[in-house]
């Protein structure tokens, strides 16, 4: 088994990250790094500095830091020959993490940008089925409640956090990775609370009549969907990537969202095996560009 340092113990990396570890037969959960959480049974550091001096056996760290925080984490740990895996997004900006990648270079050492949506059950049937097709409309609504994914979680509408994007950069890294041909923004609308200084919802507009509705306002049933109609038919994918539907019937996938972290961790011991990194900043370049290009819109205060 290869030993693993888990960085930033909140909430995805419990609900994820720590079964996901559990149950692989490459890993081994060798040190976790916060100032407040802690995995049961699992040696614990306040700082990754004193992580990585006290542990020189753990060759591979995973950071589950918020995104403003994570460069530090993520070039300390490079520079010290690690292997780093980065949760989504791979930074707050896309400039750091082209700085990640040349430290990696460097050091010769492996940078994984994770996109946890990509290994949902169905996109990669999706992906086939839409190969060599042509998108003639399509549409993206991501709409959940930030209140019951991020509890009190006030760093995701900080600069940086990427309000809605966090979630939407879900669903735009699986158009990313499905689409034949390559998307660019056209124009966008973010809606900005009076008191934050990130969006709480978006409309963006892109290229081969593709378009997407985020929003964190969301009660009740949660919504994770995108449609597109081709040449050769109808397709939709639904529960996050996870469900797909050709001409409204239903064609492969599970109702489950469990099978996402797993896929990524065995995927990084695929990186190692081969001594090669996987940064692909394609989602994150179409978040920048609505930053860009968004029109900004002040709506209601919002609170936890």
């Amino acid at each position: 088994l290869m030993k693993v340092a888990l960085v930033g113990i909140g909430k995805i990396a419990l609900d994820q990250h720590v079964p996901a570890l559990a149950a692989s037969p490459d890993w081994e959960l060798a040190a976790a790094v916060s100032r407040h959480g802690t995995v049961a049974g699992v040696e614990a550091f306040t700082g990754i500095g004193d992580m990585l001096a006290a542990r020189p056996d753990i060759p591979v760290v995973s950071l589950c830091l918020p995104p403003v925080p994570r460069f530090e984490a993520a070039a300390a740990a490079l520079r010290a020959g690690r292997h780093v895996m980065l949760e989504k997004p791979p930074g707050a900006s896309l400039s750091e993490v082209h700085e990640l990648q040349a430290i990696a270079r460097d050091r010769g050492v492996t940078l994984f940008a994770t996109w946890h949506s990509r290994e949902a059950h169905a996109v990669a049937a999706a992906r086939r089925w839409l190969a060599g097709r042509r998108i003639d409309q399509g549409h993206i609504t991501w709409r959940e409640d930030v209140r019951k994914w991020h509890p009190g979680q006030d760093w995701i509408f900080q600069a940086g956090g990427m309000g809605v994007f966090d979630p939407g950069i879900n669903a735009l890294s699986i158009l990313t990775h499905i689409l034949p041909r390559p998307v660019h923004l056209t124009a966008a609308e973010l809606d900005f609370p009076a008191n934050r200084d990130a969006p709480i919802a978006a409309r963006l507009s892109m290229t081969q009549g593709i378009s997407a509705d985020f929003d964190f306002r969301q009660t009740g049933p949660q919504t994770w969907d995108m449609e597109f109609l081709t040449d050769a038919g109808h397709l939709a994918l639904r529960m996050g990537g996870n469900l797909l539907e050709i001409d409204g019937q239903p064609a492969g996938g599970a109702d489950t969202i469990m099978g996402e972290y797993p896929a990524l961790y065995a995927r990084m011991a695929e990186l190692l095996r081969d001594g090669a990194s996987d940064v692909d900043l394609s989602p994150m370049v179409l978040v920048a560009d609505a930053f860009t290009l968004g029109r900004r819109l002040t709506v209601e205060p919002f609170a936890f």
